[in-house]
């Protein structure tokens, strides 16, 4: 297997019939999801899929909704 350059990960996840996936165990872990999280699911047709971390969504809200 290749060696990630450091801080970069990569996993595999199975869709199941109804749409769903798993996040894989040490991906919840590194990232600090926790069951009862919101996850912002970013989707780009030319680039792909892509779920920011939490950070990302409170400062996309603010951007959007402001400080108040």
């Amino acid at each position: 297997m290749k060696n990630f350059p450091e801080g970069k990960y990569a996993w595999t996840v199975t869709v199941g019939e109804k749409g769903q996936f798993v996040i894989p165990k040490q991906a919840r872990e590194l990232f600090g999801i926790k069951p009862g999280d919101t996850l912002l699911l970013l989707g780009d047709t030319e680039k792909g899929i892509a779920i920011p971390p939490k950070a990302a969504f409170a400062e996309l809200s603010r951007a959007v909704f402001g400080d108040d």
